[in-house]
């Protein structure tokens, strides 16, 4: 599945739609230096909306770089988004 899916992604030009549809799945992915953010979304999923997920965690990332696992935790739940507010994010993650 990586290996498939990086090629998928890796091979488009960076002047496409950071969205792609794959085995019937929409993958939508945002590229920050040189890493790849990607999420798997239902067909009808809003791709903008993941892309501000992908951007906000990625904040939140710049915040906290050490506890990047429990940053996605308190963002998404079941991958949805949970908490919108960085401030608590923050907090959260902080406490732990």
């Amino acid at each position: 599945v990586l290996r498939e899916l990086s090629g998928v992604i890796l091979t488009r030009g960076p002047r496409l739609c950071n969205f792609v549809e794959w085995r019937g799945l929409k993958v939508v992915y945002k590229r920050y230096a040189s890493l790849y953010f990607c999420m798997c979304i239902d067909p009808d999923g809003n791709e903008l909306e993941i892309l501000e997920i992908i951007h906000h965690y990625v904040e939140v990332l710049d915040r906290y770089f050490g506890s990047a696992y429990y940053i996605l935790d308190e963002i998404l739940i079941s991958g949805e988004l949970q908490e919108s507010s960085k401030r608590t994010v923050v907090r959260s993650v902080a406490a732990q």
